[in-house]
């Protein structure tokens, strides 16, 4: 997979250790093995995305297990509606939980010898640092998901966990008929902590996404109540959602010693390109 040059589009070929484009435009790989496609002229912050302390917080959590449950769906329905993908895109990846057992539910499961291409794509140097030195089989790469460093038709299946992005950019980067597997919260996601913070919580929609170029393929809820009294596994997971910054240092504390229970309640759509 070449990369295309975030500044004049043209392609990005590897020499050495850095990728350089005709124009002499040159993107030197960090020695995880990321290489950092947002040019400082297209920042909107100093170091946009998640922090080193959220994204630390997450890893932590994730490898618990405590949403092992949301990954395998996903990988099944992968592999079920895309069952011959070739070239996989996730879109913001983070620290690449879910970039890593993606890719092992396809290897495990392809029948072909066709080589696989897996890039996992994210705003966050931060998190593609933890990324790329421990998931050195897949590609890593730091870029805006409104401005992707691809090539049209570059993917036939795309994983989009709760990662913003533009509906023609999607489109643009999709082959024709490719799959896109999107996650995004559904009406009773975190409700628990949100009655702790707001007087009059609301619920996030349940209305079925609309992709402009997609059809919708599958659309499912996926629920369950997550139960933790680990202290530490508490304030983790307390400290990687967005609330961490509106509860209080007392709410969190209290929380981290009395456990938590809270409704988890995951949006799961399937699309594919037209």
């Amino acid at each position: 997979m070449k990369y295309r040059c975030p500044l004049c589009c043209h392609a990005l070929v590897l020499e050495d250790k850095s990728w350089r484009c005709q124009n002499n435009h040159v993107f030197d790989c960090a020695k995880e093995g990321y290489v950092n496609l947002l040019p400082v002229q297209k920042k909107n912050s100093k170091d946009p995305g998640d922090n080193k302390p959220m994204i630390v917080a997450r890893r932590e959590f994730l490898n618990k297990g405590y949403y092992q449950a949301l990954s395998d769906r996903v990988n099944a329905l992968a592999v079920q509606f895309s069952p011959n993908m070739t070239s996989v895109l996730d879109i913001g990846c983070g620290e690449g939980y879910y970039s890593h057992r993606l890719l092992k539910a396809i290897s495990d499961v392809q029948e072909t010898e066709a080589p696989l291409s897996f890039n996992g794509v994210d705003i966050s140097k931060s998190a593609l640092k933890f990324a790329s030195k421990r998931y050195s089989d897949i590609d890593f790469s730091v870029a805006s998901a409104f401005e992707m460093p691809f090539f049209d038709n570059s993917f036939d299946f795309m994983l989009r966990i709760y990662a913003p992005s533009l509906d023609e950019e999607l489109k643009r980067v999709m082959k024709q008929e490719g799959v896109l597997l999107t996650v995004s919260a559904g009406p009773q996601h975190h409700f628990e902590l949100k009655e702790l913070i707001y007087d009059e919580p609301e619920l996030h929609t349940d209305e079925q996404s609309v992709i402009e170029g997609f059809d919708l393929l599958h659309n499912e809820r996926l629920r369950w109540v997550l139960k933790m009294d680990n202290e530490v596994d508490i304030t983790h997971f307390l400290n990687m959602t967005p609330y961490a910054w509106k509860l209080t240092d007392e709410q969190k504390y209290d929380l981290a010693h009395r456990g938590l229970s809270c409704q988890l309640d995951f949006k799961i759509e399937l699309f594919k390109a037209v």
